[in-house]
C-alpha cells in the first residue's frame, strides 16, 4: 500500500530519491534542525528508502528518538502512518500510548491494535470514544476480547449501542456514574424482524425469522446453520441479534468469545427464568455473564439461580458465598462434598451446617 505523506521544502532535500545517497544517509541519523513531527515523517519515509544502509539507519533512529520527542509527536498533529509507527515501537509505554489514543490523527487501526493492549487506562481511553467504535467495529471487537475490559466498560459501549443494564442489576461498585440514557422500549415480533433484516441485509432472508421466532429445540442441522451465519456477523450486528433474537441465537452469543456480545445476550429483554436457570450453571461462560447474573437481584430470587451459581467455580467466591446463606441443608451438604467447587465454598457450606447442628 502506497502512503502519501508532505513534506516542508526544507525537510524535502534529505528525502528526495534524485538526490545525493549521501544526504539521505546522513538525515537517516536522526540529527537534523527540524521540529519533532518533521523528523519523525523525514525518517519514516527513509525507513522505505531504496538504499539498504539508509533504511536501517533511519529505524534505527526513529525508534531511538528521544522520549521528550516521541511525547510531542504522538500529542500534536501528524501524518496516521508516523504515528502508528511510533506507537508500535513502543508496546510497553502506556503513557505514550495514551498520547496516542487520544490523537485525532491517529487512524481507526491503530486504535483498535491500541483496544488489544494490557494496559487498563487504555481501555478506558478507547471505549469513550463513540464515534470511533460505530466507525470502526474491529475497535469494538478489540475491546471485547480484551480480558482488562471490565463491567464498567462493557455496560458503557452496550449503553450507547442501544443495550441497557436492568434495573434489578445491582450497580457496579467499580463505574463512574453518568448520565441516565433513555429506554429502549419493548421489542415487538414485526419491528425485530424488520430490524434484524435491516442489520444482517437482504441475503439472509427467510433464514432472518428462524433467528427470531420461538419455535421449540432445532435439530443439528438448523443449529449448525444459524452458527454458521453468526460466525459471520460483526460485533454491531451480534449485539442487535442477541437483543432481538430467539432463544437459540440467544444461547449461541452468550458464548461468544468476545465479552460485549455475551453480556448483550444475557441482557436481552426477551430472555426467560428458564435460560437464566440454565447459564447460571455453564462454566464455559465468561465472568461477566456470570456476574450479570449474579449482580440481578430479580433473577437471583430464584431458588435455582441462586444453587447454580453457589456450584458454579466461574463464579466469583464472593458471590457465591452470599448464596449459601439462602441453600437448603441438603444443597448445603452437596457442595460441602463436592470436589468441583473452590474450597473456600465447600468449607464455607461446611461452616453453615456445623453452625446448624446438621453435621
Amino acid at each position: 500500500m502506497k502512503i502519501r505523506l508532505t513534506v516542508s521544502p526544507q525537510a524535502e532535500r534529505y528525502v528526495r530519491r534524485d538526490g545525493p545517497v549521501e544526504v539521505r544517509r546522513m538525515a537517516a541519523r536522526g540529527a537534523l534542525p527540524l521540529p519533532p513531527a518533521e523528523l519523525a515523517t523525514v525518517l519514516f519515509v527513509l525507513l522505505h528508502d531504496p538504499d539498504d544502509q539508509t533504511k536501517a539507519r533511519a529505524r534505527e533512529s526513529l525508534e531511538g528518538l528521544p522520549r521528550s520527542i516521541v511525547v510531542s509527536v504522538l500529542s500534536g498533529p501528524a501524518h496516521p502512518s508516523v504515528l502508528s509507527y511510533l506507537g508500535r515501537a513502543h508496546p510497553d509505554d502506556a503513557e505514550l500510548l495514551e498520547k496516542l489514543a487520544l490523537n485525532p490523527d491517529a487512524d481507526d487501526a491503530t486504535v483498535a491494535w491500541l483496544a488489544t493492549l494490557p494496559h487498563k487506562r487504555l481501555v478506558d481511553i478507547v471505549s469513550n470514544n463513540q464515534q470511533r467504535m460505530l466507525r470502526c467495529p474491529d475497535i469494538v471487537e478489540a475491546l471485547g476480547s480484551n480480558p482488562l475490559t471490565g463491567r464498567s466498560v462493557i455496560d458503557r459501549i452496550l449503553s450507547f449501542l442501544g443495550v441497557q443494564k436492568t434495573k434489578a442489576e445491582e450497580p457496579d461498585e467499580a463505574a463512574p456514574e453518568g448520565e441516565d440514557l433513555p429506554p429502549c422500549g419493548e421489542v415487538t415480533d414485526e419491528a425485530a424482524l424488520a430490524a434484524l433484516r435491516a442489520v444482517l441485509g437482504d441475503d439472509v432472508g427467510d433464514f432472518a425469522k428462524e433467528l427470531l421466532e420461538e419455535t421449540g429445540e432445532l435439530d443439528e442441522s438448523q443449529r449448525g446453520s444459524m452458527f454458521a451465519l453468526i460466525q459471520t456477523l460483526s460485533v454491531f450486528q451480534k449485539v442487535k441479534l442477541a437483543r432481538m433474537g430467539n432463544k437459540e441465537a440467544r444461547g449461541l452469543l452468550i458464548r461468544d468469545r468476545n465479552k460485549i456480545v455475551a453480556a448483550a445476550a444475557i441482557r436481552s429483554p426477551k430472555i426467560t427464568e428458564n435460560e437464566v436457570e440454565s447459564f447460571a450453571k455453564m462454566r464455559a461462560l465468561s465472568d461477566e455473564v456470570l456476574r450479570i447474573i449474579a449482580s440481578n437481584r430479580e433473577w437471583t430470587r430464584n431458588y435455582t439461580v441462586k444453587v447454580n451459581l453457589a456450584m458454579n467455580p466461574k463464579v466469583p467466591a464472593s458471590s457465591a458465598v452470599k448464596f449459601l446463606n439462602y441453600l437448603q441443608d441438603r444443597d448445603l451438604l452437596t457442595i460441602m462434598k463436592s470436589k468441583d467447587v473452590p474450597s473456600v465454598i465447600s468449607t464455607h457450606a461446611r461452616r453453615i451446617l456445623t453452625k446448624k447442628g446438621k453435621i
